[in-house]
């Protein structure tokens, strides 16, 4: 028997033996003050003897008074990055902070992309009163009809133009500029983009790569740029492939940290050495590009900003506020991956010259 049939003959039951109606134990695990404390005490006594569940979800509805804000990452079949991914991990910390601050609960989890529309059921059931969508990857249509039908969302990803859901993202083409601008600097004259631009923040992250690259006098070589998924392993096999086929290049630009990290192991097993070989940029600037080594040169996220900035919006979405999209500064942070430290020449003690001049 499933729960919900099971408790309501639990109900039926309580209600037989309490003398009342079914109606009123409802009222009374509810917690209404329709009905008097004396009955009230006497159902809830005997529905904790009977080991009664009740409805959290349908009491939240009927109530209105849930607390608790979904965070849905969804899944894809082509890039099953996981939960533990670094992103992901300082992403949902951030939000659970930006969620307690405000008194609200959060419930995690995760739907598949071919199920994307299952979302839904977590406003309508009561479970949550909002939620937060981490990317967009590719559903924004299908996040486009859910939003039409009133369901209350703000999703992480790229600001898409016509869009009729809250957005909050980072200005991923600048991002792809300042971190291309960076590597010209440099000196670099063949740099490799890595990145899945059928995605659109990965799309746009491109775009700027390509700007910075015309603005320069240069044209994109597509030669140069590789459709490297987010998922570690995924992202290890297919560098590894890349390496072993393409070697004319002097820098990679890597649309996350945790692929750039791992172009660099591969390419330092291979004999290559960052920076002095090959320069690297990565993106997000993760707690552990400065604790690698050598330590990365990435773009920086504002994510504290960005989960306050979502849980703002799901809070309008729910109150049926018209959508915006909030995008947020990048920064271009440099560190050792991009930069040769030079060698400063040993100094030559007083007694080693006069021996040498002797």
């Amino acid at each position: 028997m499933k729960k919900t049939q099971a408790n309501k003959t639990q109900m039926v039951d309580i209600a037989r033996i309490a003398g009342v109606s079914v109606s009123t134990v409802s009222r009374a695990l509810a917690g209404s003050s329709l009905v008097n404390e004396e009955t009230r005490k006497r159902i809830t006594d005997l529905a904790r003897s009977l080991r009664f569940s009740a409805n959290v979800g349908a009491q939240n509805l009927r109530r209105g008074q849930s607390q608790t804000i979904a965070v849905v990452l969804p899944k894809s079949t082509s890039d099953q990055q996981p939960v533990s991914d670094p992103f992901f991990i300082a992403l949902l910390g951030e939000l659970a902070d930006a969620l307690t601050s405000q008194g609200y609960d959060m419930l995690l989890t995760r739907v598949d992309e071919a199920r994307i529309d299952d979302i839904e059921g977590l406003a309508s059931s009561g479970r949550a009163l909002g939620i937060v969508v981490i990317g967009q990857w590719l559903h924004h249509y299908a996040l486009t009809a859910l939003a039409g039908r009133g369901v209350p969302i703000a999703v992480w990803g790229a600001a898409l133009p016509g869009s009729n859901y809250f957005i909050v993202g980072s200005d991923n083409r600048i991002g792809g500029r300042l971190a291309t601008e960076h590597l010209i600097a440099c000196g670099c004259r063949k740099i490799m983009f890595l990145g899945d631009t059928r995605l659109p923040e990965v799309a746009l992250r491109f775009e700027g790569y390509r700007d910075a690259l015309i603005a320069n006098g240069k044209m994109v070589n597509p030669g140069l740029t590789a459709a490297i998924p987010f998922e570690a392993q995924a992202a290890r096999a297919a560098l590894d492939d890349l390496f072993a086929h393409t070697t004319d290049f002097d820098a990679l630009f890597a649309c996350s940290d945790l692929m750039a990290m791992t172009a660099n192991a591969l390419l330092s097993a291979r004999g290559v050495r960052v920076p002095e070989d090959i320069k690297v940029v990565g993106y997000d600037d993760l707690a552990l590009a400065s604790q690698v080594h050598p330590t990365l040169t990435s773009v920086r996220q504002p994510l504290a900003e960005a989960a306050r900035a979502l849980v703002e919006g799901v809070l309008q979405a729910k109150d049926g506020n018209a959508p915006t999209m909030t995008v947020l500064n990048t920064t271009l942070v440099k560190r050792e991956s991009t930069h040769t430290v030079q060698t400063a020449k040993k100094k030559t003690s007083p007694s080693a010259t006069t021996k040498k001049q002797r």
